[in-house]
C-alpha cells in the first residue's frame, strides 16, 4: 500500500474510502511541484490510519486483561 501510496496517492485515499479527500489530492497533483506533496500526505495518511488501527486494538486488548 505504501507503493501505491508514492506512485498513486489519490488511488490510496480513494481505496480507504477518502473520496474527498482524494480529489483534493488530484488536484495537488496536477501540478509537478505538487506531486512530491501529494506522494508525502498520502504515505503519511497511510502511516497514520495504520497506527491508529493498531492503537486500537491494543486498547480493546488492554481493557479485557
Amino acid at each position: 500500500m505504501i507503493l501505491i501510496a508514492v506512485l498513486f496517492p489519490w488511488l490510496s485515499f480513494f481505496l480507504r474510502g477518502r473520496i474527498i479527500v482524494g480529489i483534493l489530492c488530484i488536484i495537488l497533483q496536477c501540478t509537478l511541484i505538487g506531486w512530491l506533496p501529494a506522494a508525502i500526505w498520502a504515505a503519511a495518511s497511510y502511516l497514520d490510519a495504520r497506527n491508529q488501527k493498531r492503537l486500537q486494538r491494543h486498547y480493546q486488548h488492554a481493557q479485557f486483561v
